[in-house]
């Protein structure tokens, strides 16, 4: 089957995620979301975001991934982008083994 996966990056500080996880569980009935924590990131500014053990940083990359039928995944995009910054989604035709 033919999907479209979806990658969205933001950082902690942003807050940005909890309504963007209440969207996509709450209203958008996708196959399933997984969010990734990074340890170290940038993005345009040049300001580092990183863990480390002294300070345990509540501002480190997240990454939010998430796939579905093409057309879902076009719809949904409408649905969220006043919620994720431009340049910050990505997405990309994949195939999966699962069908629906």
């Amino acid at each position: 089957m033919d999907v479209t996966v979806v990658r969205i990056y933001l950082t902690e500080s942003e807050g940005k995620l909890e309504r963007l996880m209440r969207r996509l569980h709450d209203e958008e009935p996708l196959r399933g979301v997984t969010v990734f924590r990074g340890i170290s990131g940038f993005g345009p500014s040049g300001r580092m975001h990183a863990s480390h053990l002294v300070d345990m940083s509540l501002d480190l990359p997240l990454v939010v991934e998430f796939f579905d039928r093409p057309d879902r995944v076009a719809t949904v995009i409408q649905d969220i982008k006043d919620l994720v910054e431009p340049g910050r989604l990505l997405t990309w035709a994949a195939t999966s083994n699962i069908e629906t």
